[in-house]
């Protein structure tokens, strides 16, 4: 038996994550409550590579990608006990160099900070991949990093 209730019913509205409801079990850059505020991802550099980097972290972490679309993307995550459920969402802003991102549980009241630590464990992964890509640099003139 699943403890997951139905997956979220609207992905952006009005060209945003959907707003956390006035629970701890939810944090979003784009909200305007400060307590369940976390900062936006940011990348340098081509929005492709980040938006590859940011699906390999999540597979990583053990997130099944469920939707992808136009700079969007919705993901979930389930717990190992009790099988618990929790939608992560992603937009990209690709002119400001950020990725927004909405984490929240479908289900009880409280996570234990679930929510957040996955956000800021994303988020560590995340610049270690893209710090990884900033220090890869090719020398053609050396044969062996040609191929």
């Amino acid at each position: 038996m699943s403890c997951a209730s139905n997956p979220p019913k609207a992905q952006l509205i009005d060209g945003r994550l959907r707003a956390c409801p006035n629970s701890p079990n939810c944090v979003s850059s784009e909200g305007d409550n400060t307590s369940s505020r976390v900062e936006p991802l940011t990348f340098h550099g081509l929005p492709e590579k980040a938006w590859g980097d940011l699906k390999e972290t999540i597979r990583e972490m053990g997130g099944e990608i469920q939707e992808e679309h136009d700079g969007y993307l919705w993901a979930i995550f389930t717990s190992r006990l009790f099988r618990f459920v929790d939608d992560v969402e992603f937009r990209m802003v690709s002119t400001d160099g950020i990725i927004h991102v909405r984490s929240g549980s479908r289900v009880g009241y409280s996570d234990l900070g679930v929510n957040r630590r996955r956000v800021e464990k994303l988020r560590t992964l995340f610049n270690q991949k893209k710090d990884q890509g900033a220090g890869q640099r090719t020398n053609l003139t050396d044969p062996q990093q040609r191929d």
